[in-house]
């Protein structure tokens, strides 16, 4: 019987032991994908105590709190940050099997050399301990960056953000390096009425113009396009449903626009012809550019309107959704490659009956140009834990070329959640150690050691080109 979290933890061989602690633990992370917040990396924020990296804004938490029985004014509500913190405590022992009791043990460890199990007896220590580290110069944000060997973080930023920090952080003399995300869905949903029309004079204001037609649209897209690129910007992110692949003509898509400008009601073919228009201009956007282009796909989102009219959007009431993606993803990438279009993409799923749809839609645009030019992402959401993870690496490995794969992100909006990259790489060893002893692959040291290094971070930094 092995200890909780040791060494050795997720590694059930010698040779998954062998390839995590002699070759994965060592790559520096390229965090290709997150939500941390620009302005808290740019100001190096100091936190007061564990609960705000931790409890604010983590909607993985709120889920499990509020499935435990713990009332709203502890996880969103006015409560104070240690009474939080106790009832997340209380929550922790009831996560077991649940990812959010590795992550938590993982990140306590990690980062403050704790190696007790958070539970209501041990909290109060726990909280006042890390506390306490946090006021140190080296528990800041760049610091607590520095800690875990990061290289790169994008964030995810919308086309009418200033990158006001992102500008601040070039000339700063942080360690790793920060570059926005593109995340245009705003333009895109056309479906939330007076919202689309108030983002749509917000985008104009930036623009310094009133945008009346679709074409003027397009115009002021372009403009804020060259804007992030010259700021570092070199990948586009979509939250979308499902992939939009529906015939339209551009006097349909003026119309469609016009009356979604003036929240006025549309049907659901208008909303698909918008989108399957709009996706389409950013994508060519992104292929001029030679941008990274990433699709988020399968959020059912805002499920409970009641809490959503008193929380709003992102705390903790989204669900896995079931659209079926096969048909329209391969009519959207295939227009793209038509028009030789098509930028690097990645896919990401979050149902998972569709990693072997994905698996194979990958191959049908690899073009030979780049190895793994056409990605399939890792577990994303619901599915970034170790079932899910397990099952998409062998997804990717049966049906792809899991060496070509760009490996992990965090997906995050704490910066204590960069342990998830030590999760990935300790299963991604594990089953390659597993197969290993099964004799169904080589017990060749240096080939699986220089694919799991690629794997873990070669492979993101020849596919994203940073400039590191």
């Amino acid at each position: 019987m092995k200890p909780f979290l040791n060494e050795d933890f997720l590694l059930e061989t010698p040779t998954a032991a062998l390839l995590y602690h002699n070759y994965a633990a060592k790559m520096p992370i390229i965090d290709y994908h997150s939500h941390l917040i620009p302005e808290q990396i740019a100001g190096n924020k100091a936190f007061d105590n564990l609960t705000q990296p931790w409890l604010y804004g983590d909607h993985y938490k709120w889920r499990a709190m509020r499935t435990n029985g713990v009332d709203e004014y502890f996880c969103t509500g006015a409560a104070t940050d240690e009474e939080k913190f106790l009832k997340w405590a209380e929550t922790v022992p009831h996560t077991i099997r649940n990812p959010l009791y590795h992550w938590t043990h993982l990140e306590l460890q990690r980062y403050f050399g704790v190696n007790r199990l958070l539970n209501p007896q041990s909290a109060g220590e726990i909280y006042h301990q890390t506390a306490g580290m946090l006021k140190q110069e080296e528990y800041r944000v760049h610091g607590l960056v520095k800690k875990m060997n990061v290289e790169v973080i994008c964030t995810t930023d919308d086309p009418i953000d200033s990158l006001e920090f992102h500008l601040d952080l070039q000339s700063s003399n942080a360690t790793f390096r920060v570059f926005p995300t593109w995340r245009p869905d705003n333009a895109v949903n056309i479906e939330k009425g007076a919202g689309f029309s108030q983002y749509i004079k917000k985008l104009g204001a930036v623009c310094n113009v009133e945008i009346s037609t679709y074409r003027m649209l397009l115009e002021a897209l372009a403009v804020r396009h060259d804007f992030f690129h010259q700021v570092g910007c070199r990948l586009s992110d979509h939250g979308l449903e499902t992939f939009y692949a529906t015939d339209y003509t551009l006097a349909e898509i003026e119309a469609i626009f016009a009356k979604g400008v003036k929240n006025e009601p549309l049907s659901e073919i208008e909303m698909s012809k918008y989108k399957s228009a709009v996706l389409y201009d950013l994508a060519v956007m992104d292929a001029r550019k030679g941008w990274i282009q990433q699709f988020h796909v399968g959020a059912l989102r805002n499920n409970n309107t009641r809490l959503l009219s008193s929380l709003g959007p992102d705390t903790g009431f989204d669900s896995i959704g079931d659209w079926l993606v096969a048909q329209q993803c391969a009519r959207f990438l295939d227009r793209l490659d038509a028009d030789n279009m098509l930028a690097k993409t990645i896919l990401y799923n979050l149902n998972p009956s569709q990693n072997e749809v994905l698996a194979t839609m990958i191959g049908n645009f690899q073009d030979g140009s780049v190895p793994g030019k056409i990605q399939f992402g890792s577990g994303w959401w619901f599915l970034d834990q170790k079932d899910g993870m397990e099952r998409q690496i062998n997804a990717l490995s049966s049906l792809g070329l899991l060496s070509r794969f760009v490996g992990m992100l965090t997906d995050s909006r704490s910066f204590l959640s960069f342990p998830r990259h030590e999760y990935f790489r300790r299963l991604l060893c594990n089953v390659l150690g597993n197969d290993v002893e099964k004799g169904l692959i080589p017990n060749d040291e240096a080939l699986l050691g220089e694919m799991v290094e690629n794997i873990c971070y070669g492979n993101a930094k020849q596919y994203f080109g940073f400039d590191v």
